[in-house]
């Protein structure tokens, strides 16, 4: 089973050979075996990459995450075919219909302002806790009364203090980033790995986002990058921080009667959303989980 998040710090070469992935840098060779792997990330860019060990990652679906000369995530690679029956998924992802996007849409911000709910009730933020709370049963179908933003702008301030914006050029904001790319990359490979394109999504349509339905689908999810933040993060955003936002995949949560990883939930609770969305699953059947 795969639970190894890979980072690449320092100038080294990668590439592959029998199985495993090979690092090697001038004065050491470490290997590791591809089953073993959830994501590379690479925080460097003097890294040499060789073309089969990128195949062989992409027929694994091991997520690959490439960093800027900042050492933020920027773009990562994914497989073009995750699936042995892409082009049926794809018939049916473009078959979903309006009501059904709208009511999965509904179901998703409903979860996503609870989780909101529950961690600022975790962490002494009790008031508002209970105002989003309240908020969660005045979701509609589609989210057409944007409950959504309303809860966002009384979280943040909540969590992070009066004042404060999500535009502001901050550690905290950097680490929010952060995390999110590493969450939008793991929801991304759920999706294509059950042959599914991430561009289509079911609410996120912008013509310019290659991860529309991946933005759908982590919504739910950035509370525990939040909670990560608001734990961790005092003064500047460290390279520890990043391992730590980077090995969130690895931490259990709440799920199923017991406490699961949260990149196996990431895994269901995508699984329920596609399935709800093909009609071979209620909506109200999507499976619930917690964030603290």
């Amino acid at each position: 089973m795969a639970f190894r998040n890979i980072v690449i710090v320092s100038p080294c070469k990668l590439s592959y050979k029998g199985g495993y992935l090979v690092v090697r840098k001038e004065d050491d060779t470490t290997k590791v075996h591809l089953s073993e792997i959830t994501s590379i990330v690479l925080q460097t860019n003097q890294v040499y990459v060789s073309a089969y060990l990128l195949a062989e990652l992409a027929k694994e679906k091991i997520s690959f995450v490439v960093a800027d000369e900042k050492c933020n995530p920027i773009g990562h690679y994914l497989p073009l075919y995750g699936s042995h029956n892409t082009s049926k998924r794809i018939s049916e992802q473009v078959e979903w219909g309006e009501p059904i996007k709208k009511r999965v849409w509904q179901r998703v911000v409903k979860d996503k302002i609870m989780h909101q709910s529950r961690l600022l009730n975790v962490r002494a933020c009790e008031n508002e806790g209970s105002m989003l709370a309240q908020l969660v049963p005045e979701v509609r179908s589609g989210d057409t009364t944007n409950r959504e933003a309303h809860a966002a702008r009384i979280y943040f301030q909540a969590l992070f203090g009066q004042g404060f914006s999500r535009d502001d050029d901050t550690p905290v904001n950097a680490a929010l980033n952060y995390g999110y790319s590493i969450l939008l990359s793991a929801v991304s490979r759920e999706i294509v790995a059950r042959g599914y394109l991430t561009q289509c999504g079911i609410c996120h349509r912008n013509e310019f986002n290659q991860f529309n339905l991946s933005c759908d689908f982590m919504e739910p999810f950035r509370p525990i990058v939040d909670r990560l933040v608001f734990d961790n993060i005092d003064g500047d955003f460290s390279q520890h921080d990043k391992y730590l936002l980077i090995d969130m995949l690895n931490q259990s949560i709440p799920y199923r009667g017991g406490r699961y990883r949260v990149g196996s939930v990431i895994g269901l609770y995508v699984q329920d959303c596609l399935c709800a969305l093909n009609k071979r699953l209620s909506v109200d059947e999507i499976e619930a989980f917690d964030v603290v």
